[in-house]
């Protein structure tokens, strides 16, 4: 059963995120809005993985489900992206159990409770 929720603007094809774990947008249906994948996320209680400061927004004023993972760090080439995140993503994942919010930067990962 998926965990997270994968929103249009990132990839579809990632194998990171090719396993049961994940669900993209768009295997859903691409043409949902922010707040069609919010409650989507949220009556399913997944974690929202995006690039869209909209859904960190909204997190910062609600409690969970859904959670939010957002990814800070611009555009950048599949390459760099893939290796970014391969390296990141066991912390991620650990910080996201207990934080809302878990911002991604190149440098750093900061949880919010």
């Amino acid at each position: 059963m998926a965990e997270f929720v994968i929103d249009a603007n990132l990839p579809y094809y990632f194998s990171l995120w090719n396993t049961p774990d994940f669900i993209h947008v768009k295997d859903i249906n691409d043409e949902w809005t922010d707040e069609q994948i919010w409650n989507y996320a949220k009556i399913n209680n997944l974690t929202i993985i995006s690039k869209d400061s909209d859904f960190s927004n909204k997190i910062m004023f609600v409690d969970p489900p859904p959670r939010v993972i957002h990814l800070r760090f611009g555009n950048m080439k599949m390459n760099s992206f893939f290796e970014t995140i391969t390296k990141l993503w066991d912390d991620i994942v650990v910080i996201n159990k207990n934080h809302k919010l878990v911002n991604v930067f190149m440098d750093r990962i900061e949880g919010i409770e």
